[in-house]
């Protein structure tokens, strides 16, 4: 990248002038936080907001430079086989502000990349997700004949709703009918399972789709329960999540459980879900995952060496712990 005056801008000045544009515009910071932050003066950080309007990386968002991350999106794709890496470096980030960031650095990569299978599935109980969705108006090239929900309900009627808004959103984006799974993501008993969707066409409809899916945007979990979540409530108990652990998982994508070579752990757990299954995931033609931060470092290698998923869009953080592992 290059000034006005066609100066070249050195990578690592670029990648400075990138993170203060993301505190200051998207963080919230003052310019003092941001300085604080950074170590760096006040008058220092002003000076590079003002470049960072002249180089176009402030616009009416943020945008993080093609390549600021080349080496690091480079390591994970070769070491993982995927077919793309998005990789986000901002300090200092908690897990919701972790969760926030990521989500807006997803809709500026679909921005770029927009979803254009016929069938694209949704996970539409992640946080990530629906917090990249919050952030888009429009996906412009994106298409689709259906958005399915890919997971049942999680959690309590409010979350279900906002569930379902969300995935409406993007199907509006996509100009697609939404397929919506307004059924518990966990039931007590495969049993109760099997009878539910006995009576309930809609569901049935929707998991024939996850057949078909073509692109998808999928979630990835550990083996616990992270708020707002809570245990049992259409979800796995603590006493299930311990079961899954004991036979080796260590982490999940959409429900199903992965061992930290990737390999599926099979149990009657999975009888219980209603939901996408990690061989039609693997079906997918594009399989998006966002997550970050330690406690996912595990599950997230998981996914990616059983090729549940293959783009992958995390924090620089996470990043360089998934490439030290495997290094």
């Amino acid at each position: 990248m290059t000034t006005e005056a066609s100066e070249p801008v050195e990578q690592e000045q670029l990648r400075l002038i990138t993170r203060v544009a993301w505190l200051y515009h998207m963080r919230g910071l003052k310019q003092s936080q941001v300085a604080d932050v950074l170590g760096l003066s006040q008058s220092r950080v002003s000076r590079l907001l003002e470049s960072a309007t002249k180089l176009g990386v402030v616009r009416t968002t943020v945008r993080t430079p093609d390549g600021l991350q080349l080496e690091l999106e480079h390591a994970l794709t070769e070491t993982y086989g995927l077919r793309d890496a998005y990789v986000l470096d901002v300090p200092g980030a908690n897990d919701q502000d972790l969760i926030r960031d990521l989500g807006q650095f997803l809709a500026a990569y679909l921005a770029e990349k927009p979803l254009t299978g016929d069938v694209v599935g949704f996970t539409s109980w992640s946080r990530t997700l629906r917090e990249a969705i919050a952030d888009m108006d429009a996906m412009p090239g994106g298409s689709a004949s259906y958005v399915v929900e890919m997971l049942g309900d999680v959690g309590p009627p409010d979350a279900q709703h906002e569930a379902a808004e969300v995935t409406r959103q993007v199907a509006r984006m996509l100009g697609a009918q939404p397929r919506f799974l307004r059924v518990p993501g966990v039931l007590k008993s495969a049993k109760g399972r099997k009878a539910l969707l006995a009576n309930d066409q809609h569901a049935r409809e929707a998991l024939s789709l996850l057949d078909s899916v073509d692109e998808a945007l999928v979630g990835i979990g550990t083996c616990a329960v992270d708020p707002p979540r809570r245990a049992g409530d259409n979800f796995f108990t603590l006493e299930q999540f311990a079961l899954a652990k004991r036979l080796g998982a260590v982490g999940q994508v959409n429900l199903r459980f992965i061992d930290a070579d990737g390999h599926a752990v099979e149990s009657e757990l999975d009888e219980l879900v209603i939901g996408v299954t990690l061989s039609q995931l693997r079906a997918c033609g594009r399989t998006i995952a966002v997550a970050g931060g330690t406690t996912k470092v595990a599950a997230i290698r998981g996914a990616l060496l059983g090729g549940w998923v293959n783009t992958l869009v995390t924090d620089a953080t996470t990043a360089q712990a998934l490439v030290d592992w495997s290094g």
